[in-house]
Formats: C-alpha cells, structure tokens, sequence
C-alpha cells in the first residue's frame, strides 16, 4: 500500500522537471494523476509513460494564468475521477535582469504566472476540497520567498506571495481538513535555470551541487502525504544550504 494510495493527484507544470519527477514518484506510491501544463506534447509523454507503467493518468492542457482554462480543467477532473486529494501547484517561470531595466509588463507576466496562477489553482483545489471533505495543496515557492536577490526582483516578490499566500490559506482552511504548504526550492538542475549559470549556482550552493527533480519530489511527496499530517501554513526550505548561509 502507498503513501498516496488512490488519492487523486492534480500536478501543475507536470510536463517536465520537478512536477515531472513527483508525479512519477506520486505514481509509484498508488495515487491516480492529472497533468497539466502548456505543453501539451511534453505532458501527454509523461502520462503515456505512467500509463505505461499501470497508473490511471490523464493530460490537461491548461494555461494556469486563464480563470475559465482553470475552472474548466478542475471541474472536467472532479466529474472524470470523482474527486481530488492533492494539488502539487508547481507551474512556474524565471525572471533575471536589472530591475532598473525591467518592464512592466515583463513584472506583470511573471507575477501573474508565479503568484496569480498560483492562487487561481489553490482557489479550485479548495473548492473540490471542500465538497470532498478535505485534500492537501502544496505551492511551489522558492528560497527566494524568503530572502532576497539581486536581479530577480519580480521573481522574488512573486515567490514572497506564494509564501505569505500558503500561510493565509492553511490557516483559514485548517478546520476544514485541508492543508495547504509550501515548497521552496534553491537551484534544481530544471529547464527554468539558465544553462550558463549552472556551473556557478552549484558553486554557490554550499553542498557544490545542484539539487536533482528526484530529490525535492521526495520533500513534495512528504508535503503532499500523512507523513506531514501535522503541519499547514508551512514552508519547507530544500536549497543544499544556500540560504543558511
């Protein structure tokens, strides 16, 4: 029997790197899983290869940023599979540059996908939650929800929302047997960091690497299971030190 045994997971940014990765991982502790992600031709690799390998899976081509597009995809999974258990909330983008230089609307996209498509999901998970009588929702923030760093300025303040977002809602949704936690990641070898910085972001880091998908899947799958039954509003840091620095 699995951790997530027969549990309904809904994954965000599952096409590729650490939603990729959990979802895999959900998958091999029993739970059923709905990818959804802009990329429809990654995605729908991904749930072929979990099909593959015995588990109920589906694709949703979804654009986290869209109400309707979000709305649509919770309400087709809940009729499809009856209910859900899990929201791993891990779409994302990057943002790098002098903050002088910034445009608005490059502040706005970045905030709208890294905040606002946050809070989009985490409102309809809730919603299927509360009909169902309870669930867990883990938000993908970062380290940099809690400290700061030159030239990443949208980035940052989106991440500090999704922090400040995850303690609001596991406070006000704690009676109703919903948890609700964030994820805060340091430099994970995923398509979002840069090629070129990896070599110097891994020497940053003070265990001279960079973390792998598979290892913060295995910290989203303790968020996202009983083995964290106690905890809500909470962030759990996995950076390989960088930020006790």
């Amino acid at each position: 029997m699995g951790k997530l045994q027969d549990k309904v997971a809904f994954i965000t940014g599952g096409a590729s790197g650490i939603g990729a990765a959990s979802a895999r991982l959900f998958a091999k502790e029993g739970a059923k899983i709905v990818i959804a992600d802009l990329d429809d031709e990654k995605g729908q690799a991904v749930v072929d290869e979990l099909k593959t390998n015995g588990t109920e899976a589906a694709f949703h081509q979804v654009n986290t940023t869209k109400e309707d597009q979000v709305v649509a995809a919770f309400d087709d999974v809940a009729k499809a599979f009856g209910q859900i258990d899990i929201v791993f909330n891990n779409a994302g983008i990057g943002s790098q540059g002098p903050t002088h230089e910034l445009e608005y609307d490059d502040w706005r996209k970045t905030v709208n996908v890294d905040l606002d498509g946050v809070f989009l999901v985490a409102r309809e998970g809730i919603r299927k939650m509360r009909e169902s009588g309870g669930g867990t929702i883990v938000n993908t923030a970062s380290m940099y929800g809690h400290v700061g760093a030159a030239q990443t300025a949208a980035y940052n303040a989106a991440k500090g929302g999704v922090v400040n977002l995850t303690r609001s809602l596991g406070v006000e949704y704690a009676e109703e047997n919903i948890r609700v936690n964030a994820l805060c990641p340091g430099f994970i070898e995923t398509p979002i960091l840069p090629p070129e910085s990896r070599e110097a972001l891994a020497e940053a880091t003070p265990v001279k690497r960079l973390g792998q998908p598979e290892e913060i899947a295995k910290s989203v799958l303790f968020l996202a299971s009983d083995d964290s039954s106690f905890m809500t509003g909470a962030s759990l840091i996995v950076d390989g030190g960088v930020t006790a620095q």
